[in-house]
């Protein structure tokens, strides 16, 4: 089988779920990323991808991330929403974290607001939001 389809549409990884939803909002919020103390990203121009059953996921331009602190990795995954991740490690100190942001350099058609953007594990670091620590997400990533 070379590919699965619903439709004329190419399925990727599984059919949608109707009852998910994924909404990419532009925001002015503060939004600072910390790995082991160290500040990897700061932005005040994230976009907030909500998504059913996940976390809000900040994803911020990558002028706003200190991509130095970033190698990256051969790790891809895929997302019927979103499309194909392409992933990066975070070196804070003499600590290397593995696959810890991630970004869709060319998402799906409904995700193109998160193109060219990266986003971090809530669930692995410290993100500050408005000043503000949010709680770690409990998740299965």
């Amino acid at each position: 089988m070379d590919g699965w389809f619903e439709e004329d549409e190419e399925v990727f990884v599984h059919a949608r779920d109707p009852y998910t939803r994924v909404d990419i909002l532009p925001s002015s919020r503060h939004i600072e990323v910390k790995v082991d103390g160290v500040t990897v990203a700061d932005s005040h121009q994230p976009r907030l991808l909500f998504e059913t059953g996940l976390p809000v996921r900040y994803y911020l331009p990558k002028t706003d991330v200190r991509m130095g602190l970033l190698t990256p990795t051969e790790t891809r995954t895929h997302c019927p929403y979103k499309g194909t991740a392409e992933y990066w490690s975070v070196t804070a100190g003499d600590t290397t974290h593995e696959d810890l942001v991630w970004g869709y350099p060319t998402p799906l058609p409904e995700s193109a607001k998160a193109a060219g953007l990266v986003s971090f594990y809530n669930e692995k670091l410290d993100i500050y939001v408005d000043g503000v620590l949010e709680e770690k997400s409990k998740t299965n990533f």
